[in-house]
């Protein structure tokens, strides 16, 4: 993918004045964040319960199965839901690009958290016998289809709301409010299992206790909702629907269903690929495989896995603002370089570290894992909204970023597992890992920078009139400015003018 050119305007093009400059209302950003962000808190609360609690719900819904065969059946109800996400990408996406992102975010966040109460809901194999299984896949779809146009409509939302200097700052808090979710629910299952063990014995969860972090679905879907109803639509997604009859010609402003996303922007979507691809191996082995790893292959207790893994995701919350602004600084590119030779080069070591059991051991090897997957995830939102313009973000985005997260990502419990029993070889979870790395260094290759610039079909971001003023005095010596990329208002008559 080409450079954009520099901010020079081109014959035909006029330059950049201060009104053409979306300022963006600091509450109004606040309650973007706030409004979006829940919905990734709830999906990754929703992944963290039932990583951890994978071993509990194959007693529960495998009950008289092999227990190994039971594992790999409850793993994957975790990977169903990831493999219908592309579909509720590809329905929602569009949608989203035609009636707005906060429309279509509202109805996902409803249905995410119905299906993740009913779950709770569920009779065990003991009651109903197999249908058991069916009705929790069926639930984990319903799961799968609501995020496949959660995740790509807030991280689009957001990027669109962000100014353009640190919008790599501001759509990483999406992330970190992800990994809280992820830490949320592995915490409220160690809570629940020590005190319902305690209380009723070590039967406690499997006779009833898993049901628990589930129902408080209910309760974070109604404070969701709430928040949901009262952002605005996004700033970027209301200028686009203005055009000229020129405009209105050109492929970059034109709304485009799938078919025209892969025609016009073939290229973005094979680096997105590759990147989502290699972040959804390294996030996913962090959050959602290493506490069945650590339990069945190491042999350490699920509540020391899950207090572990909580502290590790925490302070992966912390650093995830803090590395994002570094992209915005330092560029996409170079961030994207060291995540992926970080994994190269690490995780190995991380996992010989796993087996040596000792407490420390642990805490170090999760660290090793956690920085890599870190720098990874601090851009994927920005990064996914770069790619694409504002007219078919929300389509093209949703495809790019649930067929790699369905395929590469949310199999990777049920794919490690299976490498581990096929190969034997204890380390085979990180060659995979790797293998996605390696992938995602070529890709960066061919990926243009696009830290700090304007969002593809929109007019820049800033974040004060002053910010505006300094950009169009500047304007001739921006290299991050291209023109031709902006949905630009025709200048006034001359008469106005003067």
């Amino acid at each position: 993918m080409s450079e954009p050119r520099s901010g020079r305007p081109s014959a035909g093009a006029r330059r950049i004045r201060e009104e053409d400059c979306l300022v963006v209302d600091r509450p109004a950003l606040v309650r973007a964040q706030l409004g979006a962000g829940v919905g990734n808190f709830i999906e990754w609360y929703d992944i963290g319960v039932y990583g951890y609690l994978a071993v509990t719900l194959t007693q529960v819904f495998t009950a008289g199965m092999d227990e190994r065969l039971g594992l790999l059946v409850t793993l994957l109800g975790f990977a169903v839901s990831f493999l219908v996400r592309p579909l509720g990408g590809m329905i929602l996406g569009p949608l989203g690009d035609r009636i707005g992102r906060r429309k279509v975010m509202f109805f996902t966040i409803a249905l995410m958290a119905v299906a993740t109460t009913l779950i709770g809901l569920l009779p065990g194999t003991e009651q109903i016998g197999a249908w058991a299984v069916v009705l929790l896949y069926l639930l984990r779809i319903a799961q799968g289809f609501s995020t496949g146009g959660e995740y790509s409509g807030a991280l689009t939302y957001v990027a669109e709301f962000s100014p353009d200097r640190t919008r790599g700052f501001w759509t990483s808090l999406l992330n970190s409010g992800s990994q809280l979710g992820f830490a949320a629910g592995a915490g409220v299952v160690a809570a629940t299992s020590g005190i319902t063990t305690h209380f009723w014995g070590q039967d406690a969860m499997v006779n009833g206790g898993w049901r628990i972090p589930f129902l408080l679905a209910f309760v974070l879907g109604a404070v969701a909702l709430l928040l949901r109803s009262r952002i605005e639509e996004s700033p970027s997604f209301e200028a686009a629907k203005v055009k000229t009859a020129e405009q209105a010609a050109n492929p970059l402003f034109v709304r485009h269903n799938l078919p025209g996303v892969f025609k016009f922007y073939w290229p973005q979507v094979v680096v997105g690929l590759a990147l989502i691809g290699a972040d959804g191996a390294s996030s996913y082995t962090l959050t959602s495989y290493m506490p069945t790893y650590l339990e069945v292959e190491v042999g350490i207790a699920t509540t020391h896995t899950a207090i572990a893994t909580v502290a590790v995701l925490l302070l992966q919350a912390v650093l995830l603002p803090v590395f994002g602004r570094m992209s915005d600084k330092l560029g996409r590119r170079p961030v994207y370089l060291m995540a992926a030779i970080g994994n190269l080069v690490l995780l190995l070591p991380a996992f010989a570290l796993m087996r040596v059991g000792a407490p420390w051991a642990l805490y170090v090897a999760l660290g090793l894992v956690m920085i890599p997957s870190t720098l990874f995830l601090c851009m994927n939102a920005a990064v996914m909204a770069e790619l694409y313009p504002t007219a078919s973000r929300y389509c093209a985005v949703g495809f790019t970023q649930n067929t790699a997260t369905s395929l590469f990502g949310g199999t990777v419990p049920l794919v490690s597992q299976l490498l581990v029993e096929l190969t034997g070889n204890t380390y085979a979870p990180a060659f995979y890992v790797m293998f996605f790395s390696a992938i995602a260094l070529v890709a960066v290759l061919f990926m243009r920078e696009s830290a700090a610039r304007p969002l593809l079909g929109s007019v820049p971001v800033v974040a004060s009139a002053a910010e505006a003023r300094e950009l169009v005095e500047g304007q001739d010596e921006n290299e991050r400015l291209d023109t031709s990329t902006m949905l630009l208002a025709p200048p006034p008559p001359v008469e106005e003018r003067t």
